[in-house]
């Protein structure tokens, strides 16, 4: 028999790092290779973990709620033949019956002991914002590795371990009886104020695909500079078209025509005439993509996912309809991919649906910019010098402010404007 290693695989693009949701198997089953054995959410997506081999789960390392990086021990499955599995099997019995031997140290191997000074990417980056030595930090990962989930707890209880702090500790240890120099350290270093609960709050842990959302907006604010623009757009006609035909459209194709099909079309048709809001910051250049790929917000009760609408500007009405109509059920039935979420190079996002009328959305990482569209609503406005009720809908855009500016910006809008005021029965075909 052999032991082999199930490592976190890379699950994406620029994805480093992944938590463990679900554990589809326990210690003790048998798995066939390429049977699902975890359920992993990562900044991109929710995907589940195939087995590597044919055999036993032999000892679950990582747990659920853990996050850990590309590449780190997720668990040891035991299979059928010989190679490196038997070796690390016979240092494990050598391990075992050490352990007897000192009890004391039964967990802390020489084989685990180089573990501790083993530090992941997130790790690393936690320690350096929150300026944490990690020489006083007691690991709970295997072998006494250092988890993210260990600096986040510490973090969270305002007690960071400086550099410095363990000799600190040792003098106040010998002045118990005087509280007064303990006092000065924390006056020195003030925690980060934490909220306080009171009797009837509820704590709500943040996990999972909040946890992945809570990142990610913190990132885009903290490195993208955001500037703000928006237009009012008449879409009256547009309206009377949609409505026109909505009935006999379900009925041909079984699945909804939404007004929101009509705005990806036009912002895919815009961003073809102004490729620069289709940019990424790289640093030292901008990169202008070739290929018009939509991101959309598709929610799951309290869950958001931006899936992608690929080469939105090769499709009509209809075919983009037919895509968010799709993806939209991928999201709800826990079938979205990873392909689905990746690629993304401008963000279309619905707030209308939800009777938004004026909103500043937080740039999708790295894209140049998102547009908000807003909900539809019935307005008196003056039209050749009287007063007429008409279907108006606000256009809200953000955008980096590294890559753009209010006079490109303000061409687009305008350009998305015209092409949306210009959709009617006589102008416009879905197919």
């Amino acid at each position: 028999m052999a032991v082999e290693k199930i490592n976190m695989p890379q699950l994406g693009e620029s994805v480093t790092e992944g938590t463990i949701s679900t554990w589809l198997v326990k210690e003790g089953d048998q798995v066939n290779k390429y049977d699902p054995i975890a359920e992993v959410m990562t900044d991109k997506v929710n995907a589940e973990v195939p087995s590597s081999f044919t055999g036993v789960i032999k000892e679950i390392v990582a747990q659920e709620g853990e996050t850990i990086s590309v590449g780190e021990l997720m668990c040891y499955i035991e299979t059928e033949g010989a190679g490196e599995g038997e070796v690390d099997a016979e240092e494990k019995g050598k391990e075992e019956g050490s352990a007897e031997t000192k009890e004391d140290t039964k967990k802390e191997t020489s084989e685990d002991q180089p573990m501790k000074k083993r530090y992941s990417p997130a790790v690393l980056r936690l320690a350096q914002e929150h300026d944490i030595d990690l020489n006083q930090v007691e690991g709970t990962g295997r072998g006494g590795r250092i988890t993210r989930k260990d600096l986040e707890k510490i973090i969270e209880s305002g007690n960071i371990p400086k550099s410095g702090d363990a000799r600190a500790e040792k003098t106040a240890a010998h002045a118990q009886k005087q509280p007064e120099p303990q006092a000065a350290p924390e006056q020195a270093q003030p925690a980060a104020p934490q909220a306080p609960s009171y009797p009837g709050d509820v704590e709500i842990p943040v996990t999972g695909v909040r946890k992945a959302i809570a990142q990610n907006m913190v990132r885009s604010k903290q490195e993208i500079p955001h500037a703000w623009m928006m237009v009012e757009v008449d879409v009256t006609n547009l309206v009377e078209y949609r409505d026109s035909i909505k009935n006999e459209f379900k009925q041909k194709e079984g699945f909804s025509l939404t007004y929101f099909a009509f705005f990806v079309k036009a912002v895919a048709q815009a961003l073809k005439e102004y490729p620069q809001l289709n940019s990424t910051w790289a640093g030292d250049k901008i990169i202008q993509r070739k290929d018009i790929n939509l991101s959309i917000a598709v929610a799951k009760g309290e869950e958001l996912f931006v899936p992608v609408i690929k080469n939105a500007d090769e499709k009509s009405i209809k075919g983009i309809a037919k895509e968010i109509n799709e993806l939209a059920q991928k999201v709800r039935t826990g079938k979205l991919t990873q392909d689905d979420m990746q690629g993304g190079t401008f963000t279309v996002n619905n707030t209308g649906s939800f009777g938004s009328v004026q909103s500043m959305g937080v740039i999708n990482h790295p894209q140049a910019a998102i547009l908000q569209v807003e909900s539809i609503v019935k307005r008196p406005v003056i039209k050749d010098g009287m007063f007429a009720a008409r279907d108006m809908v606000n256009l809200c855009l953000s955008l980096d402010h590294r890559i753009l500016d209010g006079l490109i910006c303000g061409h687009f809008l305008a350009r998305v404007k015209e092409i949306l005021e210009n959709m009617s029965k006589e102008n416009t075909s879905v197919y």
